[in-house]
């Protein structure tokens, strides 16, 4: 290959893209969390001693479809600051049209599925006396190989606007040949999540981890560290992405160029 992908400069460049873009990325991610707990807020107060299911579902999906909207919208953000060397952009830019929302809830549907298959797979194995331990870490494998083989579904989605079956064979396709350097990645971006719960959990520790008690600065100390941790893992998703798209292309790699 011309460029083969490489880890290093994926998280390298990763690094330098969130540093040109911290304010925007941050202000976009508290945003966000603003969106999801008035959602969260809205669903308690529409489902308080609501026992109709047509009531729950119809909330929960649209509570699914705004959450697909947001997710679009700010891999849409990370591409265009990615990008924005090249072109000037407004914010109607970084607007999921409503096609690549419906591409994205189908998928979130077609995971459903896929659990819940797993799941009467699992409650028939234990029926018919078949070791539930085993099953456990196949079905684990399972959806661990998967879930980094199809994790790119998104991405194409917004960038390539491609429908959700399109976007999966495309997701297989660029990871392919790199599938256990995309596994490192993820690595990567679980010691991330873990490392930045270190501070969080200290200063629990320093109020005392009554949470009851405590709920306000638990809270608080959540929403930060999503705040600090979520930009990096999305933009480290998106700069995967590009790479690999690069990669399978054999083409030459712009973005280590030009960040």
């Amino acid at each position: 290959m011309y460029h083969t992908f490489s880890v290093a400069e994926t998280i390298k460049t990763a690094w330098n893209i969130l540093k040109k873009n911290f304010v925007p990325l941050v202000v976009y991610s508290v945003i966000s969390l603003f969106i999801n707990e008035v959602l969260d807020f809205f669903k308690t107060f529409f489902l308080i001693d609501d026992d109709d299911v047509t009531t729950k579902f119809i909330v929960v999906f649209i509570q699914l479809i705004v959450q697909c909207y947001i997710g679009l919208s700010f891999y849409k953000l990370i591409l265009t600051l990615m990008d924005r060397e090249y072109y000037e952009f407004e914010f109607k830019d970084i607007l999921p049209s409503a096609k690549m929302t419906l591409n994205f809830v189908v998928i979130g549907l077609l995971t459903g599925v896929l659990i819940l298959i797993l799941s009467t797979i699992y409650i028939f194995s234990i029926k018919l006396n078949v070791p539930s331990g085993a099953i456990e870490i196949i079905e684990l494998i399972l959806i661990l190989y998967l879930s980094l083989r199809c994790i790119f579904c998104i991405c194409f989605i917004v960038d390539d606007d491609s429908s959700p079956i399109e976007s999966l064979k495309q997701s297989f396709e660029i990871t392919k040949d790199n599938f256990f350097k995309t596994a490192g990645i993820f690595v990567i971006i679980i010691s991330i999540m873990v490392l930045a719960l270190i501070p969080v959990i200290l200063i629990l520790n320093l109020v005392g981890l009554d949470q009851e008690k405590n709920g306000f600065v638990f809270r608080l100390a959540s929403y930060c560290w999503v705040i600090l941790t979520f930009p990096f893992i999305q933009v480290i998703i998106m700069v995967t992405y590009r790479k690999l798209v690069y990669s399978h292309l054999d083409v030459d790699d712009d973005l280590s160029e030009t960040n």
